[in-house]
């Protein structure tokens, strides 16, 4: 399960792009300047991120520069019309992984986002397990021997990032980003969905909670 930034200004392309990943399963965010894709990256773990060069406060290659100076080796797809040699060399060996020139074919677009989800230090495990606790985040359902509970999107969301790192404290930020994305949600939101979460797991008759660690965040314990 992957969730992917997209950078992009113009908002018809970028709502393209958003709405074709979505339909293959990659959960995508979406921001239009430097300054959102810096505050995106500093609230969430991206298994990949497709960037435009000509942003309106600066060169998007100036983010993946910044990015590999923190040893953040997230995979970057480098979008741009400059199609010169020396713009794609530049992009390259700034930390770009992929660069891709405008206008482009959607379907290449995909392929090549594929490439970059397949490399080994980006696999992850697509059904988390604790214990004897199973979550399914294609059949957005959690199990416990023969039980099986159905859990909404956001629950799936939460749940496979608890689950990943089981006693790990989750922030609160981390869990909203990953069940809603940038989108706004209401204040009580995760709350609800941690409390839907908590009956589900004593439905299955789990010995696992979701503890509250005051003034950190959340863990599987």
């Amino acid at each position: 399960m992957y969730r992917l930034l997209l950078v992009e200004d113009h908002p018809r392309l970028a709502d393209m792009i958003a709405r074709r990943l979505r339909d293959i399963g990659i959960e995508t965010d979406w921001v239009d300047t430097l300054a959102r894709a810096r505050h995106a990256c500093r609230q969430q773990r991206y298994g990949a991120i497709v960037m435009d060069r000509g942003l309106p406060d600066g060169d998007g290659l100036q983010q993946i520069r910044q990015l590999r100076s923190e040893g953040d080796m997230t995979p970057a797809l480098m979008m741009t019309a400059r199609d010169a040699i020396h713009d794609r060399i530049a992009g390259l060996e700034g930390g770009a992984d992929d660069y891709l020139i405008k206008p482009f074919e959607m379907e290449e677009l995909i392929a090549r986002v594929r490439a970059l989800l397949r490399r080994p230090s980006m696999i992850q495990p697509l059904a988390p397990r604790v214990d004897d606790l199973q979550l399914s985040p294609e059949n957005a359902e959690l199990s416990r021997g023969e039980l099986r509970t159905p859990l909404s999107h956001a629950e799936v969301q939460i749940l496979f990032c608890l689950m990943q790192t089981p006693g790990e404290v989750q922030r609160r930020s981390r869990l909203e980003h990953a069940a809603w994305g940038l989108d706004a949600v209401t204040p009580n939101a995760l709350d609800v969905a941690l409390h839907r979460l908590r009956r589900k797991l004593k439905e299955l008759g789990s010995t696992r909670e979701i503890n509250n660690i005051r003034g950190q965040g959340y863990a599987l314990v």
